[in-house]
C-alpha cells in the first residue's frame, strides 16, 4: 500500500478527536449566546399575552356594564361574563367566546369591583405570583 493509498484511506475514516472538540466548544459558544436572549423574549411575551387577555376581559366587561349597568361584583366575579348572576335579570351574555383564561403562568386573574383604581381592579400577579418585583415578576394591571 503506498502512502497516497494510507492517506485516502486516513481520510475516509472520519473526524479527529480535536475536530470534533472544536465543534462542541462552537455549538457550546452558539448555545451561551442564544440561549438567554430567547428565554429573555419568552418571558416578555407571556407578560404581552397577559396583557393582551386583560385588555380582552376589559372590553367584556365593559360591554356587561353596558348592558346591565354596572360591573360585576367582586364576589360574582369574572364568571358573571360567562354564567348569568342570579340577581341579574338583564343579563344578555355570555361576555365571552369561551371560559375566562388563565393568565399565562396558570394563576386565575385577580377582580375587583369597586377597585382602589378605578370603577374595577384586574390584574395578574406575574411570573412569580407575589406583588412587587420587575421585569417578568411585575404585576400586570388594567390601571
Amino acid at each position: 500500500m503506498s502512502i497516497n493509498q494510507r492517506r485516502a484511506l486516513h481520510r475516509q475514516q472520519g473526524f479527529t478527536l480535536l475536530e470534533l472538540l472544536v465543534v462542541l466548544v462552537v455549538l457550546g459558544l452558539l448555545a451561551g449566546l442564544v440561549a438567554p436572549k430567547y428565554f429573555t423574549q419568552l418571558g416578555k411575551s407571556e407578560a404581552k399575552v397577559a396583557r393582551a387577555q386583560i385588555e380582552g376581559l376589559s372590553k367584556a366587561l365593559d360591554l356587561y356594564r353596558l348592558e346591565i349597568g354596572h360591573y360585576p361584583s367582586s364576589e360574582q366575579g369574572l364568571a358573571a361574563l360567562t354564567t348569568a348572576p342570579t340577581d341579574e335579570t338583564r343579563w344578555a351574555g355570555p361576555y365571552l367566546q369561551k371560559a375566562v383564561p388563565q393568565d399565562p403562568w396558570g394563576r386565575n386573574y385577580i377582580y375587583h369591583s369597586p377597585g382602589e383604581h378605578g370603577d374595577y381592579d384586574l390584574l395578574s400577579m406575574g411570573k412569580d405570583g407575589q406583588q412587587g418585583g420587575e421585569g417578568e415578576n411585575a404585576e400586570i394591571t388594567n390601571w
